[in-house]
């Protein structure tokens, strides 16, 4: 064979090997041409080593190994072959003589990696694993996997991916771009699972490390993504993106005041950081430092002029005027081609707060309306789901499913749950509730849709949620309240006996409520159905809530809740409070005090003095709570009404 042909026939040799018994064939055709050919012998080997002859290959590759003492990818492949016949520490050596002649060896450091981990040696695997991610840069694969993820190639990345981790399943630089890929697909719990793996394998992998945190904030487990902040914080205290997602988690578990402490401790040494300034500007609100709060907003606008979030944040006070400079501020930036959506939101939702401050209702709707169709466009809702999902919850949840479960659950009488709408007078209700000797208020937490999440991933018999809920028990039902308890612990701050989650979509919830804590109050804010959906309409939400983007959907959404609440009233009888918005404004003491009867609470005049209460809150009603009671807002929707069509529609007979 000459030596044209023969190159030509060892490249498709290495091009069959995922095909190992092919690849085998080609070796030994071209082994009977050219006996005793070094790169044929290593085919061979590594063929029948992926066929899981490991006898024929262990001797194919020792002879070679002996024959060929400075070719690093023979020692290599031969080391696999004494791993699979368990001869470990032997493996270990080869792989050691192959990095030895040459480090740069693709995969190498992966298969040092490996073994070691296997030799139970976590410490030296480490290094590896370190060494890998650092190599990964120039491993072929790799590349042609990072670069159809940034050309926006996700399934072919994907493909790529898998692929590769079929042969080498603890690659954790391809399980942590694997992980990237379902974060961009929205599929946060699979990459929570791969990102999890990729640590057991590799803990001191920070940027893994971090991407966990960072999927477990946006899955609302702030809990637990703070200890992998402050493991990464340890080794880098003044990363200012360890430091941003720290002080957000902190917030977001209610510790407002170690958030703020870290957010100023990095803006002293790094001032130039306008998304931190935000951030703080978020955690100064919440804590009520008004002045301070301002100032961080407009310190952020003043170093990314394009900030739209830091405007639409302003405007969110509810009273705080804008300048005629920050107005011409907003309308040049909305006039730019190059302002991102997100931005873009943000100044109409902005400009729609500023005109109607000014009474100019029409120009206001249009901006509301402008904002509101940006980001419907960029959030997934399908109203049909959410009417099928009450429809089923209706149809499971009846009078003799809740007979046949009486008594189940965990009776501990501690959460009083406030459910209902946005913007339907709940944070009214809680600060009123809070400001009793008794009770603390938390926020809106995630742990009710959490468990319903979970519930719906672990189904037998192809049940899905709430359908699921028939299979359980009685001790899972305890189970679960236990761990609602047991997961809500960390925001609570003040040792009171009772404590409110404020999470208003637990209105869907509410049969899960009354299953699994038994004992738990249950209060459904409600509020006229206009007044309710042009305010959420009108509100740019942080997260969540992606029905109130659209008029007809708001409407549709509306009405689910009608149903749905209407029907645990009637399956339920007197397990939920109702709270009618206009009735507190009108006569505050006499609801207070029926609502505090419910509750089990005797009456204290502080709860009508609730706007003196100090506490963190974090919804877009924070500021009106720390005011006395106002009926200017009752009928504020009616200056829209000209334009609220489709919502009345939508509404038909709950307008």
């Amino acid at each position: 064979m000459t030596t044209a042909p023969l190159a030509e026939a060892i490249r498709q040799a290495i091009a069959l090997l995922p095909t190992p018994a092919l690849a085998e064939r080609q070796a030994a055709e071209i082994l009977r041409s050219v006996p005793n050919h070094p790169e044929a012998l290593l085919i061979l080997g590594s063929a029948e080593r992926r066929q899981g002859k490991t006898r024929q290959a262990y001797t194919t590759l020792e002879r070679l190994a002996r024959a060929q003492p400075s070719a690093a990818a023979v020692h290599a492949e031969f080391a696999l072959v004494l791993a699979e016949i368990d001869h470990t520490e032997h493996a270990i050596a080869a792989t050691r003589h192959a990095l030895t002649l040459n480090p740069a060896l693709p995969g190498i450091w992966r298969q040092m990696a490996t073994l070691l981990t296997q030799a139970g040696q976590p410490a030296a695997a480490e290094a590896a694993w370190a060494r890998h991610v650092e190599e990964a840069a120039r491993d072929p694969t790799l590349l042609r996997a990072a670069d159809a993820m940034n050309t926006d190639r996700l399934p072919e990345a994907e493909h790529i991916l898998r692929t590769h981790l079929a042969q080498h399943p603890t690659d954790v630089a391809a399980l942590r771009m694997l992980a990237e890929i379902g974060t961009r697909f929205g599929r946060d719990a699979d990459a929570e699972k791969i990102l999890t793996q990729c640590l057991a394998l590799m803990p001191g992998f920070s940027r893994a490390r971090y991407n966990l945190a960072v999927v477990l904030f946006r899955q609302n487990n702030a809990a637990d993504a703070l200890p992998h902040l402050e493991i990464l914080r340890a080794a880098d205290p003044s990363h200012p993106d360890y430091a941003n997602l720290h002080g957000a988690c902190l917030a977001l578990t209610g510790d407002y005041g170690r958030s703020i402490e870290v957010y100023d401790r990095v803006l002293a040494d790094f001032p130039d950081q306008p998304k931190i300034w935000l951030s703080t500007a978020h955690a100064l609100r919440t804590a009520g430092l008004r002045e301070r709060s301002v100032t961080a907003y407009r310190t952020a606008i003043a170093q990314a002029p394009e900030m739209g979030e830091a405007y639409w944040s302003l405007a969110n006070f509810k009273n705080e005027a804008f300048t005629e400079a920050e107005h011409a501020a907003m309308r040049a930036q909305l006039a730019r081609a190059d302002l991102g959506t997100e931005d873009r939101l943000h100044f109409h939702y902005a400009l729609g707060y500023m005109l109607e401050q000014q009474a100019q209702y029409a120009a206001s709707f249009e901006h509301y309306a402008a904002g509101a169709a940006l980001r419907r466009g960029e959030v997934t809702y399908n109203a049909d789901h959410t009417t099928a999902q009450i429809s089923r919850t209706r149809a499971l949840m009846t009078m003799a499913f809740f007979a046949q479960r009486a008594g189940v659950g965990c009776h501990d009488e501690a959460p009083i749950f406030i459910v209902g709408l946005p913007r339907s007078g709940s944070t009214l209700i809680e600060q009123i509730l809070a400001s009793h000797s008794q009770v603390e208020g938390t926020m809106e937490l995630p742990e009710m849709a959490n468990i319903a999440r979970d519930l719906g991933r672990t189904t037998r018999d192809d049940s899905t949620y709430p359908e699921m809920l028939a299979t359980l028990d009685a001790a899972a039902f305890a189970r679960l309240g236990e761990r609602f308890l047991a997961r809500t612990r960390i925001y609570r701050k003040t040792g009171k006996p009772i404590f409110i989650d404020k999470m208003p979509n637990n209105f869907v919830h509410t049969g899960l409520i009354h299953l699994i804590l038994p004992r738990a109050k249950i209060i459904d804010a409600r509020r006229h159905p206009m007044a309710a959906c042009f305010s959420a309409f009108k509100q740019h939400f942080a997260k969540g809530q992606h029905y109130t983007y659209d008029l007809s959907e708001l409407g549709l959404y509306y009405r689910d809740y009608l149903d749905v609440m209407a029907h645990f009233d009637a399956v339920l009888p007197g397990r939920v409070h109702r709270v009618q918005y206009e009735e507190m404004v009108d006569n505050t003491e006499a609801v207070t005090k029926a609502l505090l009867s419910h509750c089990g609470l005797d009456f204290e005049e502080s709860c009508l003095r609730f706007h003196e209460n100090a506490r963190p809150v974090r919804t877009a009603s924070s500021e009106q709570v720390r005011r006395p009671i106002f009926r200017e807002g009752l009928d504020h929707w009616r200056n829209y009404e000209p334009w609220l069509g489709e919502l009345v529609q939508a509404l038909g007979f709950a307008a």
